[in-house]
């Protein structure tokens, strides 16, 4: 049976739309530490394989491309900086099993959630053995993540969790309203779950340490867009602003952005969910916010407020949802999300909010209408991985990782559960679908009460 991604590939040129410029900078990026060399792309190159995209796939997929082809020569591009991009603006947890017990059919996907489980803890290990075996610095900490209520519709939503958790044989243990308000400081919280497994970092600094550890057969080129493609044999050829590559291979993990190079076309929804970072908080501001120097807080409602305590000691909160027309967000956007962000902040820490947060920035997320993703050869040595539908890290880690393998004629566990998975549905038309999700998503944030 044909491989139903594979396609013909087209034989003309194919002007590529780069990514919009985002209107900020992400607080994660400005506290990163020092910035990589930025080295754009000059002149004609040829390489054996070319990964478009430098986030959790991009990265991991140029890493495990040169590993097991440590004589080819792989190129690594990306539109932007290598830690202020999409991947680099997610709140940082890497989570081994994604759960959302209100889905009806959740529990009951027995076999899904343990494919799910197995190819995330295979990212995870991936992601691992770069901290432990190449010594990437990210703030690694492997605490595990509180789901946590500040209602009692929110407390139904935990009983409701503890449930699924149970049926599947996952450990947790319930907190109670003395150790959540010890842990966070804060008098907002009445109960939390703690799960364990999943690992909070800093997710700029993890993918800029990243990529200095790549192997010396890796040459990163920043600042870097795809301009234009014309597939072809013996090479593909891209254009960038400032010159050409010609690469046998080319791996495409650029999210929603692979649909540019003219796959899956109108598949994707593009959506942005905002966060904002406070400053580092002084000695006496840290009495507000709990005795545990770090954790990570998941809402009991998915449209609640997303909290992180840091190493460094600042507070980041992250909320508001808004369909992304084009990809593109803007600075008003991200005013609208910084200002609910306060109510957040306030609503939490009253004692604290007035200090305001130091950074605000958005992020792009990509879904599909069925939750389908793109996987494996989409052409002739044409190879891409899209569409993680949320909790990106630990499978974009995995996703990368395994697209490179197929790319380099392999096969594994992860690779066969990938490819079985569902090809992103066409959605409605953008104008149904941009409305729909303003809709719902203003419905479920106010469902979703003082969880924001």
């Amino acid at each position: 049976m044909a491989d139903p991604l594979l396609q013909k590939l087209p034989t003309h040129r194919i002007p590529v739309q780069a990514p919009h410029a985002e209107p900020t900078v992400s607080g994660w990026y400005s506290t990163s530490g020092p910035e990589l060399a930025a080295v754009p792309m000059k002149g004609d190159v040829s390489c054996d394989c070319l990964v478009i995209g430098s986030g959790w796939m991009g990265l991991h997929a140029a890493r495990r491309y040169a590993e097991l082809h440590p004589d080819a020569c792989v190129l690594l591009v990306d539109a932007g900086r290598i830690g202020d991009n999409a991947s680099g603006r997610c709140m940082g947890f890497v989570i081994d099993l994604a759960h959302n017990p209100r889905k009806r059919d959740f529990v009951e996907d027995i076999k899904g959630n343990k494919e799910e489980l197995f190819v995330n803890l295979d990212g995870i290990a991936y992601i691992r053995s770069a901290v432990e075996e190449h010594g990437v610095d990210c703030d690694w900490d492997p605490q595990g993540k509180y789901h946590s209520a500040a209602t009692a519709h929110g407390v139904d939503d935990l009983r409701r969790f503890s449930a699924a958790l149970d049926r599947l044989g996952q450990e947790h243990r319930w907190v109670d309203l003395p150790e959540i308000r010890s842990i966070t400081g804060s008098r907002h919280y009445i109960k939390a779950i703690h799960h364990p497994g999943t690992i909070l970092l800093q997710p700029a600094k993890y993918l800029k340490n990243a990529a200095r550890q790549l192997p010396k057969n890796v040459t990163v080129h920043e600042n870097t867009p795809i301009v234009a493609v014309e597939f072809g044999k013996p090479r593909h050829v891209f254009e960038t602003p400032t010159g050409i590559i010609k690469s046998a291979k080319v791996i495409i993990c650029a999210s929603g952005y692979l649909t540019r190079f003219g796959f899956f076309n109108n598949r994707a929804i593009p959506l942005y969910t905002f966060a904002s970072m406070t400053r580092q908080l002084t000695a006496s501001e840290l009495a507000s916010v709990g005795q545990q120097n770090a954790y990570g807080l998941i809402p009991a409602n998915s449209f609640g407020t997303t909290v992180r305590r840091t190493r460094d000691n600042r507070l980041f909160l992250r909320n508001v949802y808004a369909y992304a027309r084009d990809f593109k967000t803007t600075a008003q956007d991200v005013e609208r999300a910084r200002i609910q962000q306060q109510v957040a902040f306030e609503r939490r820490w009253p004692e604290l909010s007035h200090i305001g947060f130091e950074a605000s920035w958005g992020g792009l997320l990509t879904l599909a209408q069925n939750g389908g993703m793109v996987f494996g050869e989409l052409g002739e040595n044409v190879y891409g991985a899209a569409f993680c539908n949320g909790t990106g890290v630990a499978r974009g880690a995995a996703f990368g990782k395994a697209v490179a393998e197929v790319a380099a004629g392999l096969s594994s566990p992860v690779i066969e559960i990938l490819k079985g998975r569902a090809r992103p549905s066409r959605p409605y038309p953008r104008l149904i679908t941009a409305m729909g999700v303003r809709i719902a998503t203003a419905l479920r944030f106010k469902q979703a009460g003082a969880e924001v």
